[in-house]
C-alpha cells in the first residue's frame, strides 16, 4: 500500500528532539524554530512530558467517555487556574478542526441560525463545516459549502457591524492572530466592537486560539489583552505538544446537555495527561512570561536589519512574521538546508513564520539571529543590524 500523496516533504528525516533542536539519521542538528506547525510548546522531549504519559500508559491508555476520567478534571482545573477562564466549560476533542466543528455546531444550536462571519486570510481548518470559514477556495469540496459564510476584512468593524445588524449571523469566528494567513493580529478595539456587537445581535463570538493560545502570543490568550469575554474559545496545537488534543471553552450561558456533543477519543486518559503535562510546565517554567520576553528581543533584532527585501515584521510573542518583497520559498530552503534551521511557510509566499518553543531562551534566539543574517548576506542590499 502507498501513500495518499498530499504533503510536499523535505529530503530530511528527523528521528530525535531535545529541547529546541531535532536531529536527522546523520546526527546533524536543526534548531527548531517552527514547532511542526506551532505544536511543540513545551519543547522535544521534556522529561516530565514523557514521564507523564509513560505512566499513564503503563496504568490505562484509554477506555471511552462512559466512565469516570478523573484526568479530564484535573485537566480542566489547571487549565481554568492558569488561563483564568476558570468559570468557562471545556468540551476535549482531538485537533483543532475539530474543536471548530464543535464550536460553530453549538454556536448554531444557540440561535438557530446558519450564517457565519469569518476574515480575509483565516484558516479554521479543513473538515466539514471548518473548511467553509477557511479562506482557501481550492481546499473546499462542494459539499463544505452548506452554509452561507461572509469573509469580511480584518479589523473593519462598520463592515461587521453592517453584516451582524441583519440579525441572521449565527456566529463570528475569528483567529486570535492569524496564523496562515500571514500573522496579522486583530486590533483590540476591533475585538472590543465586535464583542458588543455580537451580544446586541444573539450572535455567538469565537475566538479560534489554536495556534495563537496557550502562551504563544506572550498571554495565555492572544485575545487577552482586549480585556473581551468570548462566548467559545477553541484550542488545540501547543495544548498537547505533539499529542493529539484539542478543546473547546464554552461561556457559561451555554447550557450542558446529554448528547449535544460527543467523542469517542477526546479527552482520552494519554491524551489528558500529555495536556496536564504540558500546562505543568508552562506553569512551572513560566514559559508566558518568557515567550513574551524572547518574542520581543527577537522582533526588536529583526526590525534592526535593513535591505535584504525585508518589509514587515509583525506579531506577538513567540509568533511571528517576517514579510518580504519576494516569495520566501528558496530562503526557507537555504535555512534548512545550508544553515539548520526549520521555518515556517504562510497562505502568502512571501511571508516566514517563525513559531518556535515556548521554551526557547537568548541562545537560540542569538543562534537563529546568527544563522538568518548569514543567508541574508548572500542576498543584495543587505545591511547588517
Amino acid at each position: 500500500m502507498q501513500l495518499f500523496d498530499v504533503y510536499p516533504l523535505y529530503d530530511l528525516k528527523p528521528v530525535r528532539g531535545e529541547g529546541a533542536y531535532v536531529y536527522d539519521e546523520q546526527g546533524r542538528r536543526f534548531l527548531d524554530f517552527y514547532g511542526g506547525h506551532a505544536v511543540i510548546s513545551v519543547g522535544h522531549g521534556h522529561p516530565h512530558y514523557i514521564d507523564r504519559i509513560a505512566q499513564q500508559l503503563h496504568q490505562l491508555g484509554f477506555y471511552s467517555n462512559s466512565i469516570i476520567n478523573d484526568l479530564q478534571t484535573e485537566l480542566a482545573t489547571k487549565l481554568g487556574a492558569l488561563s483564568g477562564c476558570d468559570d468557562y466549560q471545556l468540551f476535549l476533542c482531538n485537533s483543532g478542526a475539530e474543536a471548530n466543528e464543535n464550536a460553530l455546531k453549538m454556536a448554531s444550536f444557540h440561535n438557530e441560525r446558519t450564517k457565519v462571519v469569518a476574515f480575509t486570510r483565516a484558516f479554521h481548518g479543513r473538515t466539514s463545516a471548518a473548511v467553509n470559514v477557511t479562506d482557501s477556495a481550492k481546499i473546499k469540496a462542494p459539499i463544505n459549502r452548506t452554509y452561507p459564510v461572509e469573509f469580511l476584512p480584518l479589523n473593519d468593524l462598520t463592515q461587521a457591524e453592517a453584516t451582524i445588524a441583519q440579525g441572521d449571523v449565527s456566529a463570528v469566528i475569528v483567529e486570535g492572530i492569524q496564523g496562515i494567513g500571514g500573522i496579522y493580529l486583530p486590533e483590540p478595539a476591533f475585538l472590543q466592537g465586535l464583542e458588543a456587537i455580537c451580544r446586541q445581535h444573539d450572535t455567538v463570538l469565537i475566538l479560534d486560539e489554536i495556534q495563537s493560545g496557550y502562551g504563544r502570543s506572550g498571554d495565555f490568550f492572544a485575545f487577552q489583552p482586549s480585556g473581551i469575554t468570548p462566548d467559545i474559545i477553541s484550542m488545540a496545537k501547543g495544548m498537547g505538544n505533539g499529542f493529539p488534543i484539542g478543546g473547546i471553552l464554552l461561556h457559561p450561558r451555554f447550557a450542558a446537555k446529554h448528547g449535544l456533543l460527543g467523542t469517542t477519543f477526546g479527552g482520552n486518559h494519554l491524551a489528558c495527561a500529555a495536556g496536564i503535562a504540558v500546562l505543568d510546565i508552562i506553569q512551572q517554567e513560566n514559559l508566558v512570561a518568557n515567550a513574551a520576553r524572547q518574542g520581543e528581543i527577537l522582533m526588536q533584532e529583526l526590525r534592526q536589519i535593513q535591505g535584504a527585501g525585508i518589509v514587515d515584521v509583525r506579531g506577538r510573542g513567540l509568533m511571528i512574521g517576517l514579510e518580504f518583497d519576494f516569495p520566501v520559498g528558496a530562503l526557507r530552503k537555504q535555512m534548512l538546508f545550508e544553515e539548520g534551521v526549520f521555518t515556517g511557510s504562510a497562505s502568502n509566499p512571501n511571508v516566514m513564520r517563525l513559531l518556535p518553543s515556548l521554551t526557547i531562551g537568548e541562545p537560540e534566539v542569538s543562534l537563529f539571529l546568527e544563522r538568518f543574517q548569514a543567508v541574508l548576506a548572500k542576498l543584495p542590499n543587505y545591511q547588517q543590524a
